[in-house]
C-alpha cells in the first residue's frame, strides 16, 4: 500500500512503531518487503510475537486447530491493518462514514495491498434483497426488458418500471415484496367475548388502551354486545370504518383522534412496512396474529402489470427471474436480436460466474436471507470475478463450508484465476484439496487458545505433509469406513416432502443411531431435513449454522447460562450480595463499567483501546475481589479454561455444563472470554454445548465440521457417538468425508442440485454406499478411503 505523503496530518497521529517512515533516498526496502506482506511481533488476541513475510501474488493457506491464531493473524492483524491504512488515504469526511479500525497490536505490518476480504458473516439483508440485486445481475436484465421487450400497446417502459424496489415497478398489493402478509381475524378476536371483556387478543389493543378507547369509547359501537352478536354493518365498522373524532384518555392526558378499523390500524401501523424493521419482541408479538401467502395480485413476481405484460420471446421478467440461473443462460442465449447483443452477452458472464462456483441451482429472485453461509460466501465472489484489479490481496476465511467434495476443484479454479491475474490470495482453510493448491502454507499451532498462537510451520503442501504437526500428522491419514454399525430403535418418517426442489420425498430416519445426510450443494439436504424433517418433529433439537447474538459482554458462561449459579455459589460462600460477582451490575469496576477495556473514540481519528488500569482488566471493583470460593476470587474463576473449571466445580449445576464444553472441544475457552473474540467454528460448538444436557432427544446437527480442523474431526466424532449410544437420535447433515464414513446410515440426496436435485439417490450403509451408483458423495467416499 502507498504510504500516506508527509504533509498529511495522519503521519503525525501515529506511533513510529507503527506507521512506517520515510525513507532516506539511499536507503533500501525493510528485509522481507520486497517479497511479500511483512508482520512483525503480532500479539492479536493469543498470538506469541508473531512474525512472518506473506509473499505477494501467491496463495497462502493458514491452517492449524480452531482457535489456534489463524484469524487472527489473518483478519485481525493484515485485514485490519490494510483496511485502516487505506481508509486514512480518504478525506476527513469521508473516513468519519466509514467504520474505525483501530491499530492491531503489532510492532510493525508493512507492504500491505488493498484488501477485499470475503468473511462468513451472514448475506442477510431485507426482504428485498435477492441473489439477482446482490450480484447485479437483476439491473442487466431489467435494462434487457426495457430496451427491447415487447410490451403490447402499452409502449416501451423506463428500468425503474421494471424494479420492485421502485414505486413505478412495484406491485401496489404487496409494495415489491411477493408476499401478502394479513390480519388474521380468527387469531385476532375472540368473538364470544365484548370489547368490555377482552375481545381484541393483540396485547397494544388490550381494554384500557388507547388504541381499544377508539372503538369501544366511539359511540359507535355497544361495547357491552359480544362480538358474535354484530351484525355485518357493525363488524365492518369495527375492522374498517373511517371518519370522525374519538377522545382518548391516558393517565397524563387527553386528546381527540381520528376513528380508524381495528383491522385498516393493524396492517397501516404493523404490515405496510418491512418486519423486519420492527424490534425482535414487537415483531414476534405481530406475527401471532397475522398469516402470510402469495400475493394474489402479483402471484409473488413482486412488480406491477405493466411491467409483467412485457416480454422477450414470450417471457416476462419474473419468468426469467424465476429460472434456475444454468435455465436462464440457455434462455438468453435465444434472444438473437443484434442490438441486443451487448446486454446478452454482459448478462450471461456475470450468469456464467455464478455457475463456475457451483450455485446454478440459484434463480435471480431467491431472497438472500434463505442462503446457507457458504453460498452467501460464494455469492460475495461472483462479484471478484469480473473484476479486473490487480495488485490486490483477497481474503477468505474458510470458503470450502457448503461445498461438498466435487465442488472443491471450482472453488480452486477460482483461488487460482485471482492469483493470475496478479493479486495476493491468502486463505483460512481446513479442507485438504483447498491446502493442497497453496504455493505457500503457514501453519498455526501447536494448539488452541493459550496453546496455539506460535508458527509451528511454513512452507510448501510437499513438506507440511511430512511435518510432525497436528496438520502435517492429518493430511497424512486416509479414511476409514466403520465396521459395525448400530441396530435402530425405531424410525423417524417424512412423507411426501415437496418444499423448493424436493420431488414428493418420503424417507425414514432411523432411531438411535448416527445419520449422515449427504448430497452436493443444492440438492435438498437443508429442505428435507432443516424444514420438512423439523416441521414434521418439532420437538428435534436442531443446531444450525445461524449467529450467536451475543453483546460485547457476552462470555461462555453468560452464554450456557452458568453465571446466574455461579454468583449464587460465591454469595453463599461469603456472604456477600449476588449481585456482587457481576461485571454488569454492582461489582464492576466504576472506571471501565466492568468492560476490562476503557475504548477511546478520538473524534475523526481511529479509536484505542488500552486495558483498565484500574481493575487490570479484570472488570471487577477491588473489594470484590476480596472474596473468595476455594481460594478463588471471581476473576479467577472467569480465567479458568473450561477444563480447569469441570474439577474446580463439582456441583452439578455447573459441572454438567461446563463438561459440554470440554466434550466438543472446547476445554481450552477461558470461562470469561469474549465471544467476540472466537472463531465461527467455536461459536458453532458452544451452541451444540448449550444442547448437550438434554438426554432421549433428537439431535439435528448442519454441517458440524464447520470451522473444524482435521484433528478435531476425531473429538466430534466421539461425541457424536456417545449421544447415539447415549439412545439419541443423531442427524447430521454433512460433506466432511471422515464423518460420512463413520456414520451408521447415509441418506444421499441428488443427483445434482435445483431442479436436478430433490430426489433420494441412496440410503444405507457407508459400506454400501461405496458400491452404489449414481451417488456423488459415493465415487469421492471410494475415493477417499481407497
Amino acid at each position: 500500500m502507498k504510504l500516506i505523503d508527509v504533509d498529511h496530518s495522519e503521519v503525525f497521529e501515529a506511533p513510529p512503531t507503527v506507521v512506517e517512515k520515510r525513507l532516506p533516498e539511499k536507503a533500501t526496502q525493510p528485509p522481507g518487503d520486497a517479497d511479500g506482506i511483512s508482520i512483525t511481533g503480532a500479539r492479536v488476541h493469543n498470538l506469541k510475537d508473531v512474525s512472518l513475510t506473506l509473499p505477494h501474488n501467491k496463495i497462502t493457506v493458514f491452517t492449524g486447530v480452531s482457535g489456534s491464531g489463524k484469524s487472527s493473524i489473518v483478519f485481525d492483524t493484515v485485514a485490519v491493518e490494510a483496511q485502516r491504512q487505506l481508509n486514512a488515504t480518504f478525506s476527513w469526511y469521508i473516513r468519519n462514514q466509514l467504520p474505525k479500525y483501530e491499530r492491531p497490536a503489532a510492532e510493525r505490518i508493512g507492504n500491505l495491498t488493498t484488501p477485499v476480504v470475503v468473511d462468513q458473516k451472514p448475506v442477510g439483508g431485507s426482504a428485498r434483497s435477492t441473489v439477482g440485486t446482490m450480484t447485479d445481475i437483476q439491473p442487466l436484465i431489467r435494462a434487457l426488458f426495457a430496451r427491447f421487450g415487447s410490451c403490447g400497446d402499452g409502449g416501451p417502459l423506463p428500468v425503474s418500471a421494471f424494479s420492485f424496489n421502485d414505486p413505478q415497478g412495484m406491485c401496489p398489493g404487496c409494495d415489491g415484496l411477493g408476499q401478502s402478509v394479513t390480519l388474521d381475524l380468527d387469531r385476532m378476536l375472540d368473538r364470544s367475548r365484548s370489547l368490555d371483556d377482552g375481545a381484541v387478543l393483540f396485547p397494544e389493543y388490550k381494554v384500557g388502551s388507547p388504541d381499544w378507547q377508539i372503538w369501544a369509547r366511539s359511540g359507535r359501537l355497544d361495547p357491552a354486545k359480544p362480538l358474535a352478536d354484530y351484525t355485518a354493518e357493525e363488524m365492518d365498522t369495527l375492522l374498517h370504518g373511517t371518519g370522525g373524532k374519538v377522545t382518548v384518555k391516558t393517565k397524563s392526558t387527553e386528546f381527540q383522534t381520528a376513528y380508524e378499523g381495528l383491522a385498516d390500524r393493524f396492517t397501516r401501523l404493523n404490515l405496510k412496512r418491512d418486519l423486519s424493521s420492527l424490534s425482535e419482541r414487537k415483531r414476534r408479538t405481530v406475527e401471532q396474529f397475522i398469516t402470510d401467502g402469495v400475493c394474489p395480485d402479483c402471484r409473488g413476481a413482486r412488480l406491477g402489470p405493466a411491467a409483467l405484460a412485457c416480454r422477450i420471446d414470450g417471457h416476462n421478467i419474473a419468468d426469467f427471474s424465476r429460472m434456475e440461473i444454468g435455465e436462464l443462460v440457455g434462455a438468453l442465449a435465444a434472444v438473437d436480436r443484434p442490438e441486443a447483443a451487448s446486454l446478452v452477452a454482459a448478462a450471461r458472464a456475470a450468469l456464467e460466474r455464478v455457475i463456475g462456483i457451483g450455485l446454478g441451482y440459484l434463480s435471480l429472485d431467491r431472497p438472500t436471507g434463505t442462503l446457507s453461509g457458504g453460498e452467501g460466501q460464494r455469492l460475495k465472489m461472483v462479484r471478484l470475478l469480473g473484476s479486473e484489479l490487480t495488485g490486490m490481496t483477497y481474503i477468505f476465511d474458510e470458503p470450502s463450508i457448503g461445498l461438498h467434495p466435487r465442488d472443491v476443484g471450482r472453488l480452486n479454479d477460482l483461488l487460482r484465476a485471482l492469483r493470475d491475474k496478479g493479486n495476493t490470495v491468502l486463505v483460512v482453510e481446513h479442507d485438504p484439496d483447498v491446502i493442497a493448491v497453496a504455493d505457500h502454507i503457514v501453519d498455526v499451532g501447536p494448539r488452541a487458545g493459550a496453546q496455539g498462537g506460535e508458527i509451528v510451520f511454513q512452507g510448501s503442501y510437499e513438506d507440511l505433509r511430512s511435518a510432525q504437526t497436528l496438520t502435517g500428522t492429518s493430511l497424512r491419514r486416509t479414511g476409514r469406513i466403520k465396521d459395525s454399525v448400530r441396530e435402530p430403535t425405531g424410525k423417524l418418517s417424512v412423507t411426501d416432502a415437496a418444499l423448493h426442489n424436493l420431488k414428493n420425498v418420503s424417507v425414514d430416519i432411523p432411531a438411535g443411531v448416527l445419520t449422515a445426510v449427504t448430497g452436493v450443494a443444492g440438492s435438498g439436504k437443508s429442505s428435507l431435513i432443516g424444514e420438512a424433517f423439523m416441521a414434521a418433529h418439532p420437538d428435534a433439537v436442531f443446531v444450525d449454522q445461524s449467529a450467536i447474538a451475543a453483546s460485547s459482554r457476552s462470555t461462555p458462561v453468560t452464554y450456557l447460562g452458568l453465571m446466574d449459579p455461579l454468583r449464587k455459589l460465591f454469595a453463599k460462600a461469603t456472604g456477600a450480595n449476588a449481585a456482587l460477582f457481576s461485571f454488569n451490575s454492582k461489582g464492576a469496576c466504576e472506571e471501565c463499567q466492568g468492560r476490562g477495556v476503557i475504548i477511546t473514540e478520538l473524534a475523526f481519528m481511529d479509536p484505542v483501546t488500552t486495558h483498565c488500569a484500574v481493575c487490570e482488566g479484570r472488570r471487577f471493583k477491588e473489594e470484590v475481589l476480596e472474596h473468595r470460593l476455594r481460594g478463588k476470587s471471581i476473576a479467577d474463576v472467569l480465567e479458568m479454561p473450561a477444563a480447569e473449571a469441570v474439577e474446580f466445580f463439582p456441583e452439578k449445576a455447573l459441572n454438567d455444563r461446563l463438561r459440554a464444553l470440554v466434550d466438543v472441544g472446547l476445554g481450552y475457552l477461558g470461562l470469561g472470554q469474549p465471544l467476540s473474540s472466537l472463531s465461527g467454528g467455536e461459536l458453532q460448538r458452544i451452541k451444540l454445548a448449550d444442547q448437550l444436557h438434554r438426554t432421549g432427544s433428537v439431535f439435528v446437527l448442519d454441517e458440524p465440521t464447520t470451522g473444524l480442523h482435521l484433528s478435531d474431526i476425531d473429538t466430534l466424532l466421539t461425541l457424536l457417538n456417545r449421544l447415539a449410544d447415549a439412545g439419541n437420535t443423531v442427524i447430521v447433515i454433512e460433506h466432511h468425508l471422515d464423518v460420512i464414513a463413520q456414520a451408521d446410515w447415509i441418506v444421499d440426496l441428488g443427483p445434482e442440485g435445483g431442479k436436478d436435485g430433490g430426489r433420494i439417490v441412496f440410503t444405507g450403509t457407508p459400506k454400501e454406499l461405496l458400491a452404489a451408483d449414481g451417488s456423488l458423495t459415493g465415487e469421492h467416499l471410494a475415493r477417499y478411503c481407497a
